[in-house]
């Protein structure tokens, strides 16, 4: 659903009702309030009822709050939908997750410590070895840290945790029928830090990564000055990019694939995509949000539940 006050049910039900063949492949399920949902086709799907099926994670009624302003309810109820779709997920009640926006200071103003939907999901699947990745076609960037500090960033963008990020993406790729990814690494520091004239991270932690990676038989280089990696010429040469913080990576992938990007969570027992923007308040309500992000998350999650299935019913 994601929060109430945004934009997600508005996209969530102009989405589906703009794809109907995707109720030709899946059976699918709206978490949430239904109130909300209802409200929301109300709104914009004019003599509409609501055909989708909801899974109700909380009751409350479309006056309870106002659109485009913060709510501790608001943020509540889109995250016992995020939790409740995880844990579903996990037991094998559905076959993917698909999830809208939620307002992180919202959540927070609940009273729940929230720092987004990655840390949560993983959280509650167990899984300490994940990452996130935002793609479009053949962009894809997977990122080292996300939702801290830029001035931790150096803390956690470990030799280790760079190597575990490497996996992942090369995985996913492989996964998406790409035998020998292609990786680049971003570099931490401008310039690369410029043999260590502007910071020594890139000395001391990306070239050893770089080196290591190559050893262990990935194809990749590195590291690259983040502000000439993302032009189309040095783009063409990978499958994917290792991105060492949030801003690194987000800002140049939204600029090139703001209405198509998707979020991906790796490493995690179970499919979960999400639209790679958010609540947009000063929107919500209008009908105005573009649906595009949330179509490409649901056909990727589509394509990923459809290949385990058939992955599972060959290994039986």
């Amino acid at each position: 659903m994601g929060d109430p006050a945004g934009i997600g049910p508005e996209i969530v039900v102009r989405m589906l009702d703009a794809h109907p063949e995707f109720e030709e492949t899946a059976e699918i399920i709206l978490y949430g309030c239904p109130e909300i949902f209802k409200d929301a086709a109300q709104r914009f799907l004019p003599g509409h009822a609501l055909p989708w099926k909801v899974r109700a994670t909380g009751s409350m009624l479309p006056d309870a709050f106002e659109f485009g302003t913060l709510s501790a309810r608001c943020g509540k109820m889109a995250y016992e939908a995020v939790r409740q779709a995880a844990l579903d997920a996990l037991s094998g009640k559905i076959d993917a997750m698909v999830t809208a926006p939620v307002n992180k200071a919202a959540v927070n103003l609940a009273g729940i410590p929230f720092s987004g939907h990655t840390e949560l999901i993983a959280e509650l699947c167990g899984t300490n070895d994940f990452a996130m990745m935002q793609s479009a076609g053949n962009l894809r960037i997977a990122f080292v840290t996300t939702h801290i500090a830029l001035k931790d960033v150096t803390k956690f963008a470990t030799f280790d945790r760079i190597i575990e990020t490497a996996r992942l993406l090369r995985d996913a790729i492989r996964a998406e029928g790409i035998p020998a990814p292609r990786l680049a690494i971003a570099a931490i520091n401008p310039h690369a830090g410029e043999n260590g004239n502007m910071g020594t991270e890139d000395e001391l932690v990306t070239k050893p990564v770089v080196t290591h990676l190559r050893d262990a038989g990935f194809n990749v280089e590195g590291p690259f000055p983040p502000d000439t990696l993302f032009l189309n010429s040095v783009l063409d040469r990978f499958d994917g990019i290792v991105s060492m913080y949030h801003d690194q990576g987000h800002i140049p992938f939204k600029m090139l694939a703001f209405d198509r990007g998707v979020n991906s969570t790796l490493g995690l027992p179970i499919i979960r995509t999400s639209v790679d923007h958010g609540t947009a308040f000063e929107i919500a309500g209008k009908g105005m949000a573009d649906t595009g992000s949330l179509a490409a998350a649901f056909r990727i999650a589509l394509k990923r539940a459809e290949a385990r299935l058939h992955q599972a019913g060959t290994n039986a």
